[in-house]
């Protein structure tokens, strides 16, 4: 998978990804304001299955904030990811909070670039894949990379934290 570099600076995903030199594809697409689900709507715009697209979730536990990254079609499992980040329990971020800890805004919450290092836990499926899709920092912007590569920048692990609806 070729680096492409985006102009004009970037998202702090896509610098984070050029300062590390790992590489990655952007994978743009046009953002539908009434989009309820942005995960989905990135899979279905970018063609592809949502098991490879996953989506940012902060959740807020007994040891502070963490991130969880799950499939777009499956849910936090929060007694799982409590467990992952090394807590007792585990609820879903005020979404004020996790746009202030991060830097982004909800629907475009990248794992990578946030302005606070958090611990970080992907779900486990993502080893099925060559490349997974996170967002890119934005709306309508998500990167293909090895979830490999992305562990390694945000200093996470891999656990069973998605559940099936």
């Amino acid at each position: 998978m070729a680096k492409k570099k985006q102009t004009g600076g970037g998202t702090p995903a896509t610098v984070t990804l050029d300062r590390a030199g790992v590489p990655y594809e952007i994978r743009a697409y046009e953002h539908d304001p009434r989009a309820t689900s942005y995960g989905l709507e990135a899979a279905e715009a970018l063609g592809v299955e949502p098991a490879r697209v996953f989506k940012t979730l902060l959740v807020d536990t007994d040891k502070g904030l963490g991130v969880t990254i799950v499939p777009v079609d499956t849910t936090v499992d929060l007694k799982a990811a409590a467990a992952a980040l090394g807590a007792k329990k585990a609820a879903m971020a005020d979404p004020a909070a996790a746009e202030r800890t991060t830097g982004y805004v909800v629907g475009g919450i990248s794992p990578l670039g946030q302005k606070k290092a958090l611990p970080t836990v992907l779900d486990d499926s993502a080893r099925e894949h060559a490349t997974i899709l996170v967002s890119g920092g934005k709306r309508g912007l998500d990167i293909e990379l090895s979830p490999e590569a992305l562990l390694t920048l945000v200093r996470g692990g891999y656990a069973a934290i998605a559940r099936r609806s």
